[in-house]
């Protein structure tokens, strides 16, 4: 009887497919056995071309692995609503049938892969075989690193994002921990923009954040607030101290920003500081109150946050 796939599997193959630049696709039959799968399952060394017999899936992995690889297979022919409801990666050393020459220099070490399985179905609903993806541990792991690395640092200036600054403050208050922090921004940076466009706005970003990183005190944490203010985590500085070197870095941002001709923006900062206490919302928000303030006094200025803290009002109550 002429099988077809439902247009759930369809589309559910449609974006398998998508996902497998660099993978090895299979496709495996009601029984486990390979039935398809793409040019480059050479690389663990099969060439399903010249072979009589298909291998089980279970035959790619080392034969201690082989078990274990079986029984998820096993478990995904079924129907197992656990197995389906949603994909993981099961990873298994390969069992290489022939060497191939980009791994002749480790032979004697495993080479992992992942395995991503799903099921294939019928219009009836009947399991008809499984389509997988292999895919390199190392390349997984690059893969993973890279969406972790994406999610914690800004693509522009390479600097931890507000998430992971949060994650810091939180991290310290947790310790309680004393110390400041300092919101930076550029003054009239939306002027500058307006004149001389994205790319000069982006080039400074850049070269504030480069000016940033080179006076930040040690054991101190420089972060991206947001597009165009930047954050410096002050651990175990007092008030005083921290105010004293955020104005002495603002003076020289200005000094060294000093231009000769008309044509070239004058720039100058403004910075907020805040104690951190409370939480990390409620450090937030003093310092950007305290930055606010800080241009809204013409700016190449810092300002403190004044309103005391939840818990110091009720400690004075």
């Amino acid at each position: 009887m002429h099988m077809r796939i439902s247009l759930a599997e369809g589309a559910a193959l449609h974006g398998l497919l998508e996902e497998a630049t660099g993978d090895i696709v299979v496709k495996v039959d009601p029984h486990g056995f390979i039935e398809t799968a793409s040019s480059n399952i050479i690389e663990i060394g099969y060439d399903l071309s010249q072979l009589l017999l298909k291998p089980h899936l279970a035959d790619l992995a080392k034969r201690e692995y082989a078990a274990e690889l079986k029984a998820h297979l096993e478990a995904v022919l079924a129907g197992s609503p656990e197995e389906n409801a949603s994909v993981e990666w099961l990873e298994f050393p390969v069992g290489i049938a022939e060497t191939p020459s980009h791994l002749e220099a480790r032979p004697h070490q495993k080479v992992w892969y992942a395995l991503s399985l799903r099921a294939m179905k019928n219009e009836d609903g009947a399991v008809i075989g499984a389509l997988g993806l292999l895919r390199s541990v190392e390349r997984l792991r690059a893969l993973e690193g890279e969406v972790y690395s994406r999610a914690r640092i800004d693509p522009l200036t390479g600097l931890a994002n507000r998430h992971a600054i949060c994650a810091s403050l939180r991290r310290q208050l947790a310790a309680g921990e004393e110390g400041a922090l300092a919101l930076f921004e550029i003054d009239r940076m939306r002027a500058v923009y307006l004149q001389y466009g994205q790319r000069t706005a982006d080039e400074i970003i850049c070269g504030f954040a480069k000016f940033l990183e080179a006076v930040v005190p040690k054991d101190c944490e420089l972060g991206q607030f947001d597009g165009e203010r930047f954050c410096v985590i002050l651990p175990g500085l007092a008030r005083k101290a921290s105010l004293d070197w955020a104005q002495e870095a603002l003076e020289t941002f200005a000094s060294l920003t000093l231009t000769t001709t008309a044509r070239s923006p004058r720039l100058s900062a403004s910075a907020g500081l805040a104690v951190i206490e409370t939480s990390v919302d409620w450090t937030l928000r003093q310092a950007e109150l305290a930055l606010v303030m800080a241009r809204a006094r013409g700016g190449m200025q810092v300002a403190q946050s004044q309103e005391p803290s939840l818990t110091r009002s009720r400690v004075a109550l």
